[in-house]
């Protein structure tokens, strides 16, 4: 038996939502039924829908629509030869029976008989032409318009001034129904999407144990973990949202949240040098010590021709100081001197693949 699942909201502020079907159980008294969160269901949801109005997707659907209309259109145009047959015979059937000898009853019965049924097939066709007009499509939205709503959704979905109630009237008008499910042998929740064109769709999502809390990534520890090394909380949030990276929870970052997942993981605060020479150093100011210019030590880092790390793709350089001392940071300085034009250029002691033939 299926139920409506109820919403109701806990944590320290009241705003992390939670679905459970708990109906049976308050007026009845029977068993609990399942439950789960929220936040990882809604924004499953929220990306399914996004995904069916992205441009790409709305050009499928149109033409999609498209060739269900040129198929209703043929069913139409069948339908109608099998009426315009059913009748032609019906016809026939009755100048049969009227050009009969009524003194014959066994032929004017059997001809009778004869055009009660092509009768019958005449309104069992019109019947289906009926119901096929009545289950046709309602007009198509201008597909233009629809293009435009789909290249701006996700932008007016995510600004800061939207209403709750325009997203919710998006929600019903492309969402019939999500009916849900626990698959507890995989302990997973199992969200089936009903649309409102007739299409279906499922989605499983991992279910969260008993005090499992959602745990920011290794990988996103590690990004911070090297920045923190010359950047403040503050400027690392900022890092980490240019990046597009999110919150166990799936929030933007902010200096506190660095701050205290910093502090969990037990990763030292940005601290200046107190003799103002800082062991670890940006690209700019690595390429100033070494007096060549920024592309130059980038191009060198990007090689592998000078020990460096680039944790996140959108993010700074970081040498060591005791990397600018070394012999291929000499390497990197002879070889601008030599050649300032290509600075980047090949190694000076590379060797030739091919010899001098001069």
């Amino acid at each position: 038996m299926s139920r409506k699942l109820t919403l109701r909201y806990s944590g320290m502020n009241n705003h992390i939502p939670r679905y459970s079907c708990s109906r049976g159980w308050m007026d009845n008294g029977e068993p609990r039924c399942i439950a789960f969160g929220g936040l990882r269901v809604d924004d499953a949801i929220e990306e399914a829908l996004l995904g069916v109005v992205d441009p790409g997707a709305v050009a499928a659907a149109t033409a999609a629509a498209a060739q269900a209309t040129h198929q209703r259109d043929q069913v139409r145009e069948a339908l109608g030869r099998d009426r315009e047959a059913a009748r032609y015979a019906s016809d026939r059937a009755f100048r049969q029976y009227d050009a009969a000898d009524p003194a014959n009853r066994l032929v004017a019965a059997e001809l009778e008989a004869r055009w009660n049924r092509s009768l019958a097939r005449v309104a069992e066709v019109e019947s289906k032409i009926a119901a096929h007009d009545a289950a046709t499509a309602p007009t198509a939205i201008d597909p233009k318009l629809l293009s435009v709503l789909a290249s701006n959704l996700k932008s007016v979905w995510s600004g800061p001034t939207i209403d709750a109630r325009l997203k919710k009237r998006i929600v019903r008008t492309l969402i019939h129904e999500v009916v849900a499910d626990i698959d507890d042998e995989a302990s997973e929740i199992v969200l089936v999407v009903h649309w409102a064109g007739g299409a279906h769709s499922e989605m499983r999502l991992s279910k969260r144990r008993r005090g499992q809390r959602y745990s920011t990534s290794d990988d996103i520890i590690a990004a911070i973990r090297q920045p923190v090394l010359i950047a403040s909380d503050d400027l690392i949030a900022g890092l980490l949202n240019r990046n597009g990276l999110k919150t166990g929870n799936g929030n933007r970052w902010t200096r506190e949240r660095v701050t205290t997942t910093r502090s969990y993981h037990r990763i030292p605060v940005f601290r200046r040098a107190e003799d103002s020479v800082e062991p670890w150093l940006n690209l700019s100011d690595a390429a100033r010590l070494l007096k060549v210019a920024s592309k130059t030590l980038r191009l060198a880092a990007e090689a592998g021709q000078i020990e460096a790390v680039h944790p996140l793709p959108d993010g700074p350089w970081i040498f060591a100081r005791a990397a600018l001392t070394t012999d291929a940071a000499t390497s990197i300085t002879e070889r601008v001197r030599q050649n300032p034009r290509y600075p980047a250029g090949s190694h000076p002691n590379q060797q030739n693949l091919f010899s001098s033939t001069t």
